[in-house]
């Protein structure tokens, strides 16, 4: 299985999301490639935001080698799944798309948690580093979710 985050700049949410997976994947011993990126080309090949690498830090969890990146069409050939963070991400996201196929990849984050919902993903960037918390205990039930559904279809 191969899995992409997707939020706006690939500073905060996906970045923490990817860092936050391949950890519980690793403690798993679930075998899948995860990645992020985004859309907006303001940071590229920067470091994601110093909150998030904070609140990874603070969690077990080094993103600081992370950089950021943009999301291509040829993301859609390489992951199986593609979680996006908010409505603009879904939006660019579909954009994207070359088919059905490509579209039935992308999905919102949140519905792992809350299915049919397609809720955001709180973006921290513009909020006080209280809101890194919330993100994070999000992203965290989420990513378990994603474990366990992977850990399921292991066992099949």
């Amino acid at each position: 299985m191969k899995i992409l985050f997707l939020c706006h700049a690939n500073m905060c949410r996906s970045p923490l999301a990817e860092g936050l997976l391949r950890l519980i994947f690793k403690e798993k011993n679930i075998k899948a490639v995860v990645d992020s990126a985004g859309f907006e080309a303001y940071h590229i090949n920067e470091s994601p935001d110093e909150r998030a690498i904070q609140q990874a830090k603070k969690n077990g969890i080094d993103i600081s080698t992370k950089k950021v990146r943009l999301f291509t069409k040829d993301d859609f050939d390489v992951f199986d799944k593609i979680y996006v963070m908010d409505n603009l991400a879904y939006r660019n996201a579909v954009y994207y798309a070359r088919n059905e196929n490509d579209k039935r990849k992308v999905d919102y984050l949140m519905n792992v948690i809350k299915p049919d919902t397609n809720e955001s993903v709180p973006d921290p960037f513009y909020r006080n580093l209280e809101a890194c918390d919330e993100t994070y205990n999000i992203l965290k039930a989420a990513c378990e979710k994603i474990a366990e559904g992977m850990s399921k279809e292991v066992l099949n």
